[in-house]
């Protein structure tokens, strides 16, 4: 073989290592991500007799005092309308949300909390942040910096990736 075909093999070769070192990254992460959100669970639901998605509902609503529209808040919970329909049927239910109509379009609802949903929501959140941060224990507080850093990048790149490809 000679020298041209030797470094044509070589590249292949780290090319190969770069994208299995890439797959097993993912695979990390997405580890991490269904475990962490495993036990994030469990703990509402044992803590607190609540789902995660009806958790993650009113977080989004907690941030918003005036409320969101219906098509806001699926966007920002990352699931369809008719995803959030039954989880918001069933907040309602229990007195946690609202949902009105808007005065200026008929069409459009807007989902704001009650006073005892942002209780509920605050009492849950408060413990939701002790139990990621026993989870996250296992590293120091500067890997844990470093560890946000790089996420941070990444989910940078991700979005610079996406957007790029819209063009």
């Amino acid at each position: 073989m000679d020298e041209r075909s030797e470094a044509v093999e070589e590249r292949q070769d780290e090319a190969s290592a770069d994208v299995q070192l890439d797959l097993r990254t993912w695979l990390k992460l997405l580890t991490c991500t269904t475990l962490i959100s495993g036990e994030l669970r469990r703990q509402l639901r044992e803590q607190f007799d609540f789902t995660l998605p009806r958790f993650d509902m009113l977080a989004q609503l907690d941030r918003e005092p005036g409320g969101l529209v219906l098509t806001e808040l699926s966007k920002r919970l990352m699931v369809s309308p008719g995803n959030v329909t039954p989880i918001m049927n069933r907040l309602l239910e229990e007195g946690y949300i609202t949902r009105a109509t808007s005065s200026l379009d008929r069409r459009v609802q807007i989902v704001c909390l009650t006073a005892e949903g942002r209780r509920k929501f605050r009492r849950m959140a408060k413990k939701h942040g002790q139990w990621v941060n026993a989870m996250m224990g296992g590293l120091a507080l500067e890997e844990r910096r470093a560890l946000s850093g790089l996420l941070d990048r990444l989910k940078s790149s991700l979005r610079e990736g996406a957007s790029g490809s819209d063009r």
